[in-house]
């Protein structure tokens, strides 16, 4: 799994990279939220709509303290610590990169929501694909790791679909969102897995 998810990681961000430098790419990316958003209903809307609401970084902190909670109920403290230090840095290489390429959103009169900050990347796909890496790499020897590995990825999905169809990002700001979490999520998990307690985070107690 780690080296799917780094080859993966890897190969999103080049495609989002190119997207930001290739003229014709830049079209895709203009026209599919153009088109996204001539497909708007009040239902989709809504569930659009809510969904930017669970991802943003508020309710992403309180989810992921709720989580804490029950993990220090049961002194999981290196779990804790890994959860922890991947979500805190992840917020601040969402923001950090929002900042250093300055990528101007699509036009106001697309947005469905109110929007903080750059484009690229997505912050609310880096934060989905964040917590649904925790869940995968954490899950591991857990009896129903297929199951909330599929919730997992339906979650990064349903988030990254959901910002282009409010209007508030192109699918590259999506795509690199995605990207930079699989790749930092997976060589934070590598580094506990090695130096923490020489056995795979999944089985720290």
């Amino acid at each position: 799994m780690p080296k799917i998810l780094l080859y993966l990681g890897s190969l999103l961000f080049i495609i989002s990279v190119l997207v930001l430098n290739i003229p014709s790419w830049q079209q895709f990316d203009v026209a599919s939220v153009e088109f996204l958003s001539t497909q708007r209903t009040a239902h989709l809307n809504q569930l659009a709509i809510t969904l930017s609401v669970l991802g943003g970084m508020p309710f992403v902190l309180f989810l992921t303290c709720l989580w804490c909670f029950y993990l220090a109920w049961y002194k999981k403290y290196t779990k804790i610590v890994f959860i922890s230090v991947g979500l805190v840095v992840s917020i601040a290489l969402s923001w950090l990169l929002k900042y250093l390429f300055a990528r101007p959103r699509p036009p106001e009169a697309l947005h469905l929501v109110e929007t903080f900050g750059a484009s690229f990347p997505s912050a609310h796909s880096f934060y989905a694909a964040t917590l649904g890496c925790l869940v995968i790499y954490l899950s591991l020897q857990h009896p129903a790791h297929k199951i909330l590995s599929v919730c997992a990825w339906l979650w990064m999905l349903l988030m990254g679909i959901s910002r282009v169809y409010l209007g508030v990002h192109y699918p590259s700001d999506v795509l690199s969102g995605w990207s930079i979490s699989f790749i930092w999520i997976t060589l934070w998990y590598l580094f506990c897995a090695q130096y923490l307690q020489d056995k795979p985070i999944h089985k720290f107690r």
